[in-house]
């Protein structure tokens, strides 16, 4: 799977993305190390706490298919998802959250992800990785010293 496949993959789950209160709409796309592709959408929830993000929709969907020490690419996309095609020049990136629990996966996988971060129409793309997003993560290796 190229890159761009998995950018419009990513911006297909958008627009399965349940978002009336903020209107913006996010996809994401997580490829196994063996091919296997899995998607999330961020779901909102009229108590704002407790609505998902389309990063944490998509790792649950990996860990159920094939494990998270097993993802081999990721892809987001985010913008207005209202029309039959995702909507919106800002390219998206996770927000801190995602980053904390795609930190979380890639101390499982043992490597730094590499995130294409695309706009909502896809013609920006930023490939960014994990240590770049959230230098000095907090993750299970830090937890070494604990009982």
């Amino acid at each position: 799977m190229t890159d761009a496949d998995l950018i419009t993959a990513a911006r297909n789950a958008a627009l399965k993305a349940y978002a009336p209160y903020s209107g913006f709409s996010v996809g994401c796309a997580i490829l196994s190390d063996e091919g296997q592709l899995v998607t999330g959408a961020n779901m909102e929830n009229a108590c704002y706490r407790l609505g998902i993000c389309a990063e944490q929709s998509g790792l649950t969907a990996a860990q159920h298919a094939f494990g998270l020490s097993h993802i081999a690419a990721i892809a987001v996309a985010g913008g207005d998802g209202s029309g039959e095609a995702l909507e919106g020049e800002q390219v998206c990136t996770p927000c801190g959250g995602c980053r904390q629990a795609l930190l979380e996966a890639s101390h499982l996988a043992g490597r730094d992800f590499t995130i294409l971060c695309a706009s909502g129409d896809g013609e920006k793309v930023e490939r960014l990785t994990l240590s770049t997003l959230i230098p000095h993560g907090f993750g299970p290796a830090n937890l070494t010293d604990a009982r």
